[in-house]
């Protein structure tokens, strides 16, 4: 384990806090979260907005990926933390072939350890038909893996990729929220240009930050730094080009890449107003700021997952932040 790696380790705890936070006062439903994290303490509004943006954002994409394939398909969560996507969707009545999660052992050794240890969550994934396998670090039921492994070192997730019985004829959607960018650039290439070259369908959702050449951002970046954590993969970060740059330089077919003030406009716009009246907001133009320094990128290969979209309403007076 590197340096740094703790220091990442740590940001899942934060997201879990603050994803926490949201849901509790009603953004959107979470029963599973609460499992993950005892206690949160109330986030500013500005904190709670983003992560509600950034939880629909991504479900955007999972949803009309799921709808595309008609569930026969792969979802493989790379740097998974503690999300609970894997129980929402099950809720939500998706179907999918394989749902596979990764992470550094430290975190999926936690994860592991709190889903043994609660029925809500074990229910889930124990089917009729199969049993549930726990080691350490892992966890395998008949359609949920989660698995420790370093990002970094491809044939290490090639192995356990294998142990989860994925297919990799089978079109697959990879997830990724506040990852790769933690990573040096010569492994997150690495592992973007190998998934492109072992996957024959595929769609890649990428949650990070954008915009990171200005004042807000270098905020930011001092902020993380003190904490022991070094953005080591920002270069891609500077503008929803360089976004895109890195996987069509990594053998992706396209990619889209939007900022989080176009994601939070496509969200329905009774969706939004709902959470809307939840919280006042004291400064709209931090909310913005923040918005535009995230990013949902969309990459795929193939021709299927093309017209994966986000549709972006017109007006910016939705945003509703005066």
């Amino acid at each position: 384990m590197e340096q740094c790696d703790e220091a990442v380790i740590a940001t899942n705890d934060d997201a879990s806090d603050c994803k926490c936070s949201a849901v509790r006062l009603g953004y959107w439903k979470d029963e599973y979260i609460s499992y993950f994290v005892r206690s949160a303490e109330r986030k500013a509004p500005e904190i709670n907005r983003g992560y509600f943006a950034r939880v629909k954002g991504v479900e955007i994409c999972v949803e009309q990926f799921l709808k595309k394939t008609n569930g026969n398909c792969q979802i493989i969560n790379l740097g998974c933390g503690f999300d609970t996507l894997y129980w929402r969707l099950k809720d939500m009545g998706h179907k999918f072939q394989n749902f596979s999660e990764l992470d550094f052992p430290t975190v999926t050794a936690k994860k592991s350890y709190i889903i043994k240890r609660n029925k809500a969550l074990l229910s889930k994934i124990h089917e009729s038909d199969g049993e549930v396998r726990v080691s350490h670090t892992d966890l395998h039921g008949p359609s949920y893996h989660i698995m420790g492994v370093d990002l970094r070192n491809t044939d290490e997730v090639e192995k356990k990729l294998m142990q989860a019985q994925i297919d990799f004829s089978l079109p697959t959607i990879f997830l990724s929220e506040c990852v790769l960018v933690y990573i040096e650039p010569k492994h997150s290439i690495n592992l973007i240009q190998w998934l492109a070259s072992k996957f024959q369908d595929a769609a890649f959702v990428n949650y990070e930050q954008v915009n990171m050449n200005d004042r807000f951002s270098s905020v930011m970046l001092n902020n993380l730094k003190s904490r022991g954590c070094t953005l080591a993969g920002v270069d891609f970060c500077l503008s929803l080009d360089s976004q895109k740059k890195r996987f069509i330089d990594a053998g992706w077919t396209g990619c889209k890449a939007w900022d989080m003030v176009q994601v939070y406009q496509s969200i329905n716009a009774s969706d939004r107003h709902r959470i809307e009246r939840i919280e006042m907001l004291d400064e709209g133009e931090l909310l913005i700021q923040l918005f535009q320094h995230y990013c949902l990128v969309l990459a795929w290969i193939g021709n299927v997952f093309q017209d994966i979209e986000i549709t972006v309403e017109s007006r910016m007076s939705t945003l509703n932040i005066d």
